[in-house]
């Protein structure tokens, strides 16, 4: 499958599994979330109800924001991510700002290897991740392990597109309507969809960030992502099915994106 490109693109870079779009995560968050105070302040809601010096787990940490902005307000932070290049940043952003926090690279089937049962407060899995679980069977193995990772009474705080809305969209081009400024540089960021005839088949989101360079050339970073949809009642019943209750929901049929809060039965 071909990536985007153009006749006007100096360069077009493309690697597998968030290698390439580790570097430019930036101007995938939004404005409101891009320091790691700010985006630990989006989930105020849920971190007050956290004991002093928690033990939380960032499961899907991307650039490490998240994670940061959590060992800023003095908890103890492991963060994962399934991509050794955005475990990288996180390590790069933690030791920038002087944050103390683990970091390990594992996908969601693997954290029982490295954490003893029962050892996390709260585990966040953010950023619209848990759709790159491989079909009902792979989340649902991602959630199990999540599960097990809370103490009786934690909390799992999950973020995910309402795909009820993306499948209603069909296969589709999204190009941003302005350009994104980070760091003192502009980039266009742009979303092609691949939406499969069902639900539980395999649907790819290819993503481009075209950074547009000081001497007006353009090098853009893009990657084709898998991804298994899910219905947001099928979540709910997952979840169910792990020991975990849904405490709080955001769910809105007509919103792009929502948040489930669920404690450990």
């Amino acid at each position: 499958m071909c990536p985007l490109k153009s006749a006007e693109l100096t360069e077009v870079v493309v690697v597998a599994g968030y290698g390439a779009l580790a570097e430019v995560y930036e101007w995938l968050i939004s404005e409101a979330r891009l320091t790691p105070a700010e985006f630990a302040a989006s989930f105020d809601d849920v971190i007050r109800l956290l004991p002093s010096n928690a033990r939380v787990l960032d499961s899907s940490c991307g650039i490490g924001q998240l994670a940061v902005g959590l060992a800023g307000l003095g908890m103890r932070v492991v963060a994962t991510d399934a991509s050794a290049a955005m475990v990288r940043r996180t390590e790069e952003l933690a030791e920038e700002l002087g944050a103390s926090l683990r970091t390990v690279r594992a996908d969601w089937d693997e954290l029982t290897d490295h954490f003893d049962d029962a050892s996390f407060d709260m585990v966040f899995c953010v950023g619209n991740s848990l759709h790159h679980a491989e079909g009902a069977r792979g989340r649902l193995a991602a959630l199990e392990s999540m599960s097990r990772l809370l103490r009786p009474g934690g909390r799992l705080v999950l973020t995910s597109r309402t795909w009820e809305l993306v499948r209603a969209g069909g296969s589709r081009l999204d190009i941003g309507d302005q350009l994104v400024r980070r760091n003192g540089r502009d980039a266009l960021v742009i979303y092609r969809w691949e939406i499969a005839p069902h639900w539980e088949q395999e649907h790819h989101i290819e993503i481009a960030v075209a950074q547009v360079k000081a001497d007006g050339s353009v090098l853009v970073r893009s990657e084709l992502l898998s991804c298994w949809p899910y219905r947001y009642d099928e979540l709910g019943s997952e979840l169910h099915s792990v020991g975990l209750r849904v405490e709080k929901s955001t769910f809105d049929p007509q919103v792009e994106g929502y948040m489930v809060v669920a404690t450990k039965e």
